[in-house]
Order: C-alpha cells, then sequence, then structure tokens
C-alpha cells in the first residue's frame, strides 16, 4: 500500500484523464452488454411465425438502428478512453522519471552507494515503461472487465437462470488457475530484474571502457560475460513465458467447455418445451444471447489473468522506483542554513569517517588539522590511504562519522548545502565533461561568465593555447566523455571550470596527472600569483606537485603521519625522504642517460 501510494503522487496534473477513463470504460463495458440483448429482440421477433414480411422489416430497422447507435457509442467511449488513458500513463511516466532523477540528484554519496548505476537506469527506463503499461492497463481493462462482468452476470441471469449458472459454475476454476500460474511465476519475475541490472551492467562496461577491451583484445571475453547476462535473463523469461503460457488454453477449454454445455441444454429445451417447463420463451435469439454473455464473462476472466500477468511484472518494477523515491538523503541543508563562506580556512576537529555504519575499519582516524586560509596545502600517501576520502567531507560529500569540519570556522553541518559546495569547489580524479561546446563546459562553473572571464581562468588553467588552436576556439564541440580531447587539455579544462566559480577553497584531486611537469608548475604558478586568497588543497603522487606548499600532509592507513613543509619533512620524515629520493633519483638516472647519449 506503503508503494501505490508512493507512485501515485508522480500522478499529478494527469488526474483528470486518470478520473474520465474509467467513466468511459464503463459506459463502453455497459453498450456492449446490451449489443447482445437487442440482437436477441430482433431474432426473437424474427422468428415468430406468421409474420408479415413488413412488420419484420419494421423489427429489423428498429433493432437494427438501436444496434448501430450502440455500436457507435461503444466504438466512441472505446476510442475516447483510448486517448485520456494514453495522456495519463505517459505523463504519469514522464512524471516517474522526473521525480526519480530529481531524488537521485539529491542522494549524497553515500546514498549513491546503495544503488548501482545500471540498476538506477534499469528503474528510470525499463522498470518505468512496465509501471507505465501497467497503469494504462488498470485505467482501461482493470476497469472495464469487472463492470463487463457484472453486466453479462445480469443480462444473463435476466434471459435465463438456470443457464447462466452453468457459467458461474466454472468460474472457480478459473480463479484456481489464475492464482496457481501467479504463485508459480511471481519469483521468477523477482529475479528477472535482478539480472536486468547485470546485463546493463555489462553493457555499460563494455561501452565506457571500449578503448580498453580493443587495446587488449579483450572482445571474445566480453561477448561471453554478456551472452551470460543475457542468457540468465532469457533462462528466466522463458521459464515465467511456459507457465504463463498455461494461462490461455485453460481459459479457452473452460470458455468452450461452458458453451458446449449451455448450448446442448438449450438445443434440446427448444425442441421439447413440454419437459422443461421453465424454458418457456427461450428460443434462438435468447440461446445466441446467452453464449454472447458467457463468452463476455469467461473472456472478462481471461483478460482479468493478462492484468494479473502484466502486473506481477509491473509490481517489482514499481517496488524498485519506490525504494529509491523513498530513499532519504542522509546529507540535507539545515533549515536557516548559512549562505555565506567567509574565508577559505579550514579546521578537522577529531575526525574520523567510516563509508558504512557496519563497516568494522575506519577509513579515516583520528584526523587534526588545521589550515589558514590562502595557504596551499599539498596532500602525498600511497594508494588507498583516504586522500580522496579526506577532502571529501569539506563539501560535505561525506560527513563524518565522528568529530567535526570546519570551514570559514563554521561547522560544514551549519551551511545551506548550495552556498557549501559553492565555495568548495574541487577539479576530482576522474575528470568529466559533457558533450557540448567548451564554453558551455566551463559555464559549469559560472552560467553567467564573459567570455573575458573564460579566457581568463583558461590562462591560469593553461588551456587557452591549445584551445586556441581548435579551429573553432571556445566553441568547440566536446563529445560525450571529452573523447575528442586528451586527458591533460581535459584536466586542464576541468581546473578552468571550478576556478570559474571563485571559489574560498580549490581541491585538486591529483588532476594535474596527465600533464607534464613544466605545464603542472605553470598552473601552480599561476594560482600563486592570481588566486592568493583562495585555499590550494592539491593532491599528487609527484613530489615537485607540492614541493613548494606552505604545508604538506603525509597519509598512510588513513592517519596523518607527517605534516609540514618540504624543508621540515625532508628533515623528521622518513616516508616523505623515501618518496622524494625514489623520485629525484629516476630523474637523475634518466638525465644521466641523456647525457650519455
Amino acid at each position: 500500500m506503503n508503494m501505490i501510494k508512493t507512485l501515485i503522487k508522480s500522478v499529478r496534473q494527469y488526474k483528470k484523464p486518470s478520473l474520465i477513463t474509467p467513466i468511459f470504460m464503463a459506459l463502453e463495458a455497459f453498450c456492449e452488454c446490451l449489443l447482445p440483448f437487442f440482437m436477441a429482440r430482433m431474432i426473437a421477433a424474427i422468428d415468430v411465425t406468421g409474420i408479415e414480411a413488413g412488420e419484420a422489416m419494421t423489427e429489423i430497422l428498429k433493432y437494427g438502428g438501436i444496434l448501430l447507435i450502440l455500436a457507435m457509442l461503444s466504438m466512441l467511449s472505446g476510442g475516447l478512453a483510448g486517448k485520456f488513458a494514453a495522456t495519463a500513463s505517459c505523463g504519469f511516466a514522464s512524471n516517474l522519471r522526473h521525480d526519480l532523477f530529481y531524488r537521485v540528484q539529491k542522494f549524497s554519496f553515500s546514498n549513491v552507494d546503495k544503488f548501482s548505476t545500471s540498476s538506477l537506469v534499469t528503474r528510470l527506463t525499463t522498470d518505468v515503461t512496465n509501471v507505465q503499461q501497467s497503469y494504462q492497463m488498470c485505467l482501461r481493462i482493470a476497469i472495464r472487465v469487472p463492470l463487463q462482468f457484472l453486466f453479462a452476470i445480469i443480462m444473463s441471469f435476466t434471459i435465463n437462470p438456470r443457464l447462466a449458472w452453468i457459467f458461474l459454475a466454472v468460474v472457480p476454476f478459473l480463479g484456481l488457475v489464475i492464482i496457481l500460474v501467479m504463485r508459480y511465476v511471481m519469483p521468477f519475475f523477482r529475479r528477472i530484474f535482478k539480472k536486468y541490472d547485470a546485463l546493463n551492467n555489462s553493457v555499460q562496461e563494455n561501452v565506457g571502457g571500449i578503448r580498453v577491451v580493443k587495446s587488449f583484445v579483450r572482445e571474445e571475453y566480453e561477448k561471453e560475460k554478456f551472452e551470460k547476462a543475457a542468457g540468465e535473463v532469457r533462462n528466466d523469461f522463458t521459464k515465467a513465458e511456459k507457465i504463463l503460457a498455461i494461462n490461455t488454453p485453460m481459459m479457452t477449454f473452460f470458455i468452450n467447455f461452458a458453451s458446449i454445455l449451455i448450448s446442448a441444454f438449450a438445443a434440446y429445451a427448444i425442441i421439447d418445451h413440454t419437459h422443461w417447463a421453465a424454458f418457456d420463451g427461450f428460443g434462438k435469439g435468447e440461446l445466441s444471447a446467452l453464449i454472447s454473455y458467457g463468452i463476455q464473462m469467461l473472456s472478462c476472466l481471461m483478460m482479468f489473468s493478462m492484468i494479473f500477468v502484466m502486473l506481477s511484472m509491473s509490481l517489482e518494477s514499481a517496488r524498485r522506483i519506490a525504494e529509491v523515491l523513498n530513499e532519504e538523503s542522509d546529507i540535507v541543508s539545515p533549515e536557516n542554513g548559512i549562505t555565506e563562506v567567509k574565508d577559505g580556512s579550514i579546521r578537522f576537529e577529531n575526525v574520523s569517517f567510516k563509508y558504512s555504519s557496519s563497516a568494522h575499519n575506519y577509513a579515516l582516524a583520528d584526523i587534526d588539522l588545521e589550515i589558514k586560509s590562502g595557504e596551499t596545502v599539498g596532500i602525498l600517501g600511497g594508494t588507498g590511504s583516504s586522500k580522496t576520502t579526506l577532502i571529501q567531507l569539506l563539501p560535505r560529500l561525506y560527513d563524518a562519522t565522528e568529530g567535526n569540519v570546519y570551514v570559514g570556522g563554521i561547522n560544514v553541518k551549519d551551511y545551506d548545502l548550495d552556498t557549501l559546495r559553492k565555495e568548495v569547489s574541487i577539479v576530482l580524479q576522474k575528470n568529466v565533461l559533457f558533450s557540448g561546446t567548451i564554453k558551455e563546459n566551463l559555464r559549469w562553473g559560472d552560467e553567467n561568465a564573459t567570455d573575458e572571464d573564460i579566457v581568463r581562468v583558461c590562462k591560469l588553467a593553461q588551456a587557452d593555447e591549445f584551445v586556441s588552436s581548435f579551429p573553432d576556439g571556445y566553441d568547440t564541440y566536446i563529445e560525450q566523455g571529452g573523447t575528442n580531447v586528451s586527458g591533460g587539455q581535459k584536466q586542464r579544462l576541468c581546473i578552468a571550470r571550478a576556478l570559474l566559480r571563485k571559489p574560498k577553497v580549490l581541491i585538486l584531486d591529483d588532476s594535474t596527472s596527465a600533464v607534464d611537469t613544466k605545464t603542472d608548475a605553470l598552473i601552480r604558478r599561476a594560482f600563486a600569483e592570481e588566486i592568493p586568497d583562495t585555499t590550494k588543497i592539491i593532491i599528487a603522487q609527484r613530489v615537485s606537485s607540492v614541493e613548494n606548499a606552505d604545508k604538506i600532509l603525509i597519509l598512510d592507513g588513513g592517519k596523518i603521519v607527517a605534516c609540514g613543509n618540504h624543508r621540515q619533512l625532508m628533515e623528521n620524515s622518513d616516508i616523505y625522504r623515501e618518496i622524494y629520493d625514489a623520485q629525484t633519483k629516476g630523474k637523475s638516472s634518466e638525465t644521466q642517460k641523456g647525457g650519455e647519449a
């Protein structure tokens, strides 16, 4: 019930067509149930012995006109019902996708971690489509079927109660078939959607990493992996469809069986009224109408079983959609959050962090750190030392498990989220550019930025030279994922985009790894000269990238094991000296080889 309440909120402006559709469906069902009744009257009138030809034609025209009016009214009602149902279901699906997408945008990183990318894509596409089809079917068939079934029962009992009981006797058997089919088919549909996620994940990984796949000649392996995922979906669907296939022949059998019984009893009664007093006045027209009503009743049950099939598929889809819609972000803006960051000063106070409350180990432990506004801080450490995790606490991409983080002297939890994230700008380790021109990508930093602003930050990021060399300059179109620019060019454009925000804190998460040391040095020099008041945090693998920083942190196992400037660390930190010596000796060796050559 909660799931339905969650989804029904997305109907919104499509409530009116959703309510109008059942009205027209009821009218269509009513008209269709009257058709056999008047058809029986027409046959009975014609079949009367001794009727004059003129009178017969009058009866034919009278009942024929009624039948024509009912048929046209039924067609019009059905057409309007289809129109409104399509409007309501398509609008509902559109709102669902809108609500899902907007909900995902509000998620924190920990919320996103609960759902895989492929799963979210499946929920936004396949699952929404299943729910849309079920919604349209419910508006039309689910409303029409019970009404038509009820009308058909009433009309058949009006014609002959005794024969009408034959149809009702068959109903429990059909209901049992539906229940058994649904009981065995539902587990398959639950598994199918999980395997859909795996299938989409396989496609996503393959397409996203197609260059790596081709470089390592792993096409056959990827084909086998996809074939396995697709085969699992196919096998479960096949098993489900085999069970569902029982439904139609069983329904057809019972419909035909009931029709044969009624035809036999009715035919015998028509021939010999003397032994069947209850069938006085029962003729060919009544028999025709009764069979029509019987077929309508049992067809309704068949359509009802189709609804169950569709609902059994869409219930799992609906549950998965509701799961996302009901997921509350665990990081939200406080009421009356602070909307101004005074400066770029930073303080970590006894901070510890783990990604899950059930995790045994902390990713960060006992972090105490103070950074003055405008300082340049370098962070070094091995892979898995939680360098990225540390800086993600500043804009509240995650919240500290223990302790407090302060920016501008204020606890980050007291800031309005948008304000905080605008003032703490991160150039992530994995650089992302979106399809569009270079200008459009850069204006993610500031949508109101002028062309002069764009050129200025590109010069700071050492990007202006290569952008100007493009035939279309800053109007050059960037393909999806930035595939038509190099890794170093992508990094410099992302740095320029971050600078355009004019943040109080700028974080470079190993975001100059793809540029040469000369360009790296020019970027750092531009920062020192052009944005001296901005606090700069540089995560790097190269000592040369942080050598001139005001403060250098060495992280190991989620803890700060050393802190100081280059000179202090060379004197006091064995880890820093080892890193420095390994990198500088490597350069010295290369220089000597070059000289000997």
